[in-house]
C-alpha cells in the first residue's frame, strides 16, 4: 500500500526544522506518494534522477552547478555529508422506506446473529496498549461495554434518570431525536439536489458570514443572535455548573459562532490565527462534551426505563447509532491532541481521569518558547508534532478514561494519516472503519496544515463516515435511530472546521461534505493585504503581478507552465549579469506537480543548459539543503527553485535573494510576506542588491482569486482578476 506523499516527522528526535520529535511513532507519510498519489518509491525514484523521451530514459542533475572549483566541490560535499546527518523523510439518492433498510441491514447479519445463539456478541476494539502497536494500529477482539451503558452503576444510572427532563425544543433533541418524519424528508431531498438557499451577512470586527440552509426551508432566520454567555447556551446542567467556573465569559468570537455550533450547523471558520485558536478549541470542546452527555444520558435514561417496564418490547426507544463513537476530533499534531484532552478534562471535571500521565508523556513534549521561528510555525510543530497517532476517549457519569477501547468510547482522538492507516491497512483482519459508522460530530482543527501534508488523508476518512457496518459489534437494532437504518447519517453529521484560510480542497469539501440538513454557515476574514505590513512597506521593491490567461482549472498548468517558460524565464536570462555574478533569483513553487515539470525544464532544456540551478523541496536532507543555499549565496546557482511545502516545514533562511519569482501565488500570505520581506528585503538591508535591481514578479490567473486577494487585499482582487490589464505594478 502506498500512502500519499507525506512529510516525515517522526524519525529520531533532531534538530531539523521540520521536527522530528515524537520518537519511532510518527512519520509523515509511509512513502512518496504524492498529493493525489506520486506513486510508490521506485517511481518517485525515477521522477527525481531521469527524464523520458523518444529514444527512451535519460538521466539527468536534479540540480547544475557552474563549472568552477570543481575539485574543491567535492570536497566541500564530503566534509558536509559527513558533518550533518540526513532528515527522516518519510447524488440525489431517493429516500429508502425505513422498513427496508432495517430487513436489509438485518439480512446482512444473519449470519452474526445464527452464531450469537442469544448471547451478546464479541467486538472488535482498536487496543491503544504499546507504542508500537498504537502505531500499526492494531486490532484485537475482546469483549467491551455496548452503547446502553451497561458498565454503568446502579447510582449512575439513577442520577440520570434524577437528572433534567429531556426538552423538545433542545437542539440535541431537535436534530437527533424528534424530527418530524416529512421535515426530514424535505430536507433530504433539497441537500441530496444540492438546492441550499444562501445569504450572506457582513459581521462587524470579525468578517463575513455565508449562511446556507436547504431551499425548501422557508420561514427559517438564517443568521442567529450572538450568545452573550454561556448562560445562553442550551447546555446539561451539571455541565453548566462547571463551566461557569472554567468558560464564565464568551470573547466576540466565540458569541457569534455558539449559536451555529450548538444548533448542529456545519461550520467552516477560515480565519483561525494563533491568537483565537484556543477560544475555538474551548468552543468546539464545550459543544463536544455537552452532545456526549446528553447522548449517553438519554441512552442510560431510556435503559431504565426498558429495564423498569413490564412490557418493554411495547417501548420504541430510538436513542443509538450502530456503534458508541460519536465524535471524531481530527489534529495534525499529537500535540494539539494533548491541547484537545486538556479542555476537555477542565470542562468536564471528572473525580477521576484513567491513564492521564501516559496521556500525557504519549501526546506532549517540552516546548522551546524562546524559538525564533514565526508564531504560526511554533504552534504548529512546537512540542510533540508527531502526526500519525489515534487514541479515545470514555466517558461515565464521574470518570474520564484516555486510550480506551474504540468500539467502548465516546470520543476518537486522531490525526487523519493514523486513521487512514487504519482505514486501509495491507492487512484485511486489521483494517476497519466500522467504528466511524455513528460518528455525530467532526471536529477538524488546523485545515490548512492538513492539507499541506496531504489532503488525501482527510478526504479518505470522510469518505469512510456514516457507513453501514460490515459487522454487527452486539447493536440493539431495535434502539437504532432510523436515519442510520435508512444510511442517512451523513445528512444529519455536524461538521467542524478550523482554518487559517481556504483553498480549494477546503472549499469543495465545504460544497461536497458539509450536507447537513440543519444547515452550513462559513466564515471568512476581511483580507487587508500584507502589500502594507511592516515588513513590506518600506522595501520600496517594484512588485509586479502578471495575469495569464487561463482557459479552466483543469487546463491551468499547462497555461502556466507556456507563461513562465516563454515569457518570464527569458526575460530573466536576459537580465545583466551583476558584478558579484551571483544573479540570486528564488523561483518560488507552490505545487509540487509544478516543481517537477519546471525542474526536469531547467535540466533538460537548450535555454537554460548553461544556467546554474539548484533545488530544495520537502523532501530534500539537510545537507542537500545546506549545500543548496551555499551554491545560491556564491552564484555557483544562478537559479533557486524552492516548493512551498519545504518553505512550510522548515522556514529556512536563504540568502542571497536578488529577485524573487512566484510561479504561482502562495495559499498562505504570510508565506508572502516572509520570503519577501524576510528574504529580499534582507539582502537589500546588507547591501547585496540596490532597490534598482531589486524585483518581484508573480504569476497568476483569475482561478486564484481568493489567494492573490490574501496577498494584494480585497479591495483590489477583483480589479486584477477581470479588469482592463494584465499587469500591476505595487511599490
Amino acid at each position: 500500500m502506498a500512502f500519499s506523499r507525506g512529510r516525515g516527522r517522526g524519525g529520531s528526535r533532531g534538530n531539523s526544522r521540520g521536527g522530528s520529535r515524537g520518537g519511532s511513532r510518527g512519520g509523515r507519510g509511509n512513502s512518496r506518494g504524492g498529493r493525489g498519489g506520486r506513486g510508490n518509491a521506485t517511481s518517485a525514484k525515477l521522477a527525481r534522477s531521469g527524464i523520458r523521451t523518444r529514444a527512451g530514459y535519460r538521466k539527468f542533475d536534479s540540480q547544475r552547478v557552474k563549472d568552477v572549483e570543481e575539485e574543491s566541490e567535492g570536497e566541500e560535499q564530503q566534509q558536509e555529508e559527513k558533518s550533518v546527518s540526513d532528515v527522516s523523510e518519510e447524488e440525489v439518492d431517493e429516500i429508502v422506506p425505513v422498513v427496508k433498510a432495517y430487513n436489509a441491514l438485518l439480512q446482512g447479519f444473519k449470519e452474526d446473529g445464527e452464531q450469537e445463539d442469544g448471547g451478546r456478541r464479541k467486538r472488535r476494539k482498536i487496543e491503544v496498549e504499546e507504542e508500537e502497536k498504537e502505531e500499526e494500529g492494531v486490532l484485537e477482539d475482546e469483549g467491551s461495554e455496548d452503547e446502553s451503558g451497561s458498565e454503568e452503576s446502579e447510582e449512575d444510572v439513577a442520577g440520570v434518570v434524577e437528572d433534567e427532563d429531556d426538552d423538545a425544543l433542545d437542539p440535541y433533541e431537535a436534530h437527533f431525536a424528534n424530527m418530524d418524519d416529512n421535515e426530514l424528508s424535505k430536507r433530504l431531498k433539497s441537500v441530496q439536489a444540492s438546492e441550499w438557499r444562501t445569504e450572506k451577512q457582513p459581521l462587524q470586527g470579525i468578517g463575513n458570514m455565508t449562511l446556507s440552509m436547504p431551499s425548501n426551508i422557508t420561514g427559517v432566520i438564517l443568521q442567529q443572535p450572538a450568545s452573550k454567555s454561556t448562560l445562553h447556551l442550551p447546555l446539561k446542567k451539571r455541565l453548566a455548573d462547571s463551566v461557569a467556573k472554567n468558560l464564565p465569559t464568551l470573547d466576540k468570537l466565540q458569541q457569534t459562532l455558539a449559536p451555529y455550533i450548538f444548533n448542529y450547523t456545519d461550520l467552516l471558520v477560515a480565519n483561525r490565527t494563533v491568537s483565537n485558536a484556543a477560544s475555538l478549541r474551548s468552543l468546539a470542546c464545550l459543544h463536544t462534551l455537552n452532545h456526549v452527555l446528553k447522548g449517553r444520558d438519554k441512552v442510560l435514561k431510556n435503559s431504565a426505563r426498558l429495564a423498569a417496564s413490564a412490557e418493554p418490547e411495547t417501548l420504541d426507544l430510538r436513542d443509538q447509532g450502530f456503534t458508541r463513537p460519536k465524535v471524531l476530533i481530527l489534529t495534525e499534531t499529537r500535540q494539539m491532541a494533548y491541547n484537545y484532552g486538556q479542555i476537555i478534562i477542565d470542562l468536564f471535571q471528572p473525580e477521576q481521569v484513567e491513564n492521564r500521565q501516559r496521556f500525557k508523556d504519549s501526546f506532549s513534549s517540552p516546548i522551546d518558547e524562546a524559538s525564533p521561528m514565526p508564531e504560526d510555525y511554533r504552534e504548529l510543530f512546537a512540542g510533540n508534532n508527531d502526526n500519525s497517532f489515534l487514541t479515545a476517549m470514555k466517558f461515565t457519569r464521574k470518570t474520564l478514561k484516555f486510550f480506551s477501547a474504540f468500539y467502548a468510547s465516546d470520543i476518537i482522538l486522531a490525526s487523519p494519516l493514523g486513521l487512514r492507516r487504519i482505514i486501509e491497512n495491507e492487512d484485511k483482519k486489521k483494517a476497519d472503519h466500522d467504528f466511524l459508522s455513528s460518528i455525530e460530530i467532526v471536529i477538524a482543527d488546523q485545515a490548512d496544515a492538513m492539507a499541506m501534508q496531504s489532503w488525501e488523508n482527510i478526504t479518505t476518512v470522510l469518505a469512510h463516515l456514516n457507513l453501514q457496518p460490515t459487522e454487527s459489534h452486539g447493536a440493539d437494532f431495535n434502539r437504532v435511530r432510523p436515519f442510520y437504518l435508512d444510511g442517512h447519517a451523513k445528512f444529519l453529521r455536524q461538521t467542524i472546521v478550523f482554518s487559517a484560510y481556504t483553498t480549494p480542497e477546503i472549499n469543495r469539501l465545504f460544497n461536497t461534505s458539509m450536507q447537513n440538513i440543519a444547515g452550513k454557515a462559513k466564515l471568512l476574514p476581511t483580507y487587508e493585504g500584507v502589500l502594507t505590513s511592516p515588513a513590506l512597506a518600506g522595501l520600496g521593491v517594484k512588485q509586479t503581478f502578471s495575469r495569464f490567461d487561463s482557459p479552466s482549472p483543469a487546463g491551468d498548468p499547462d497555461a502556466r507552465f507556456k507563461y513562465f517558460t516563454s515569457a518570464v524565464l527569458p526575460s530573466l536570462l536576459r537580465l545583466p549579469r551583476p558584478a558579484d555574478g551571483a544573479q540570486g533569483v528564488l523561483v518560488f513553487i507552490p505545487s509540487y506537480f509544478n516543481f517537477i515539470r519546471v525542474r526536469n525544464f531547467f535540466a533538460t532544456s537548450s535555454l537554460t543548459q548553461n544556467i546554474g540551478f539548484g533545488a530544495i523541496h520537502d523532501y530534500s536532507s539537510v545537507p542537500e539543503q545546506r549545500r543548496a543555499r551555499s551554491h545560491f549565496l556564491n552564484g555557483k546557482y544562478s537559479f533557486l527553485l524552492y516548493t512551498q511545502r519545504a518553505h512550510h516545514f522548515f522556514r529556512l533562511r536563504v540568502r542571497g535573494v536578488k529577485r524573487v519569482v512566484f510561479y504561482g501565488v502562495p495559499e498562505s500570505g504570510r508565506f508572502y510576506e516572509e520570503i519577501v520581506g524576510g528574504y529580499l528585503g534582507t539582502s537589500l538591508e546588507g547591501g547585496g542588491v540596490s532597490v534598482e535591481e531589486a524585483g518581484v514578479r508573480v504569476c497568476f490567473s483569475r482561478w486564484e482569486g481568493v489567494a492573490v486577494e490574501r496577498v494584494v487585499g480585497g479591495s483590489r482582487v477583483r480589479g486584477m482578476l477581470g479588469g482592463v490589464g494584465d499587469t500591476f505594478d505595487f511599490v
